[in-house]
């Protein structure tokens, strides 16, 4: 697992914190998984919009209601298998899957939330060293990941939405509708996938 001193920040956030870092998380990996839907007609990649869009719902609608155990059961058929593609993109569309389902599952579960935000940073980090040792042949370690531009990237970005949740003071709608747009407005993936 790759780790930054971003994980042990995000331990001290409040519940709707590690939520709203999650989903943006997810939110960034979305476009990995609608590239390879596209490109594979596996499924509709807007099936894993409904249920990201769902969470966001839960963060900004007063008494949004959600059974999130329903769309952990729908979540479960859009994974894709990589013995089935000859691919690399299925390797991204499956973390982003794997991403989602861990978030489902910490708000179950709400002792598993300290847990999944620090595996949600490190897999996100991960998909990006994954692709970079792919194309170079270097794994990318902790040893090493501060020589690695992309992972570089991927951190700057975490410790920007950990930043602008930080300095919330209470749970700010407003906030994670803006984070939430500034996401979809530049609907570009922790490895560079462009969505329309």
């Amino acid at each position: 697992m790759l780790k930054n001193p971003i994980q042990l920040r995000l331990e001290k956030l409040e519940p709707w914190q590690h939520l709203t870092f999650m989903v943006s998380l997810c939110e960034r990996m979305y476009p990995n998984y609608a590239f390879f839907c596209a490109e594979t007609q596996f499924t509709d990649g807007q099936r894993y919009r409904v249920i990201l869009d769902s969470v966001w719902e839960i963060l900004t609608v007063k008494n949004a209601k959600i059974n999130f155990e329903s769309q952990l059961e729908k979540l479960e058929d859009m994974v894709p298998s990589e013995n089935d593609y000859d691919l690399y993109a299925v390797r991204p569309a499956i973390d982003a899957c794997v991403a989602l389902a861990d978030l489902l599952h910490a708000m179950l579960d709400r002792d598993l939330m300290l847990e999944t935000v620090v595996k949600l940073s490190a897999l996100s980090a991960e998909t990006v060293a994954d692709l970079e040792s792919a194309q170079t042949g270097i794994e990318i370690t902790n040893d090493n990941q501060k020589q690695n531009e992309a992972v570089c990237a991927e951190w700057d970005t975490q410790w920007e939405i950990f930043r602008a949740l930080k300095e919330a003071e209470r749970r700010d709608i407003d906030l994670i509708k803006d984070l939430r747009a500034e996401l979809r407005d530049e609907p570009i993936s922790n490895i560079g996938i462009e969505c329309n």
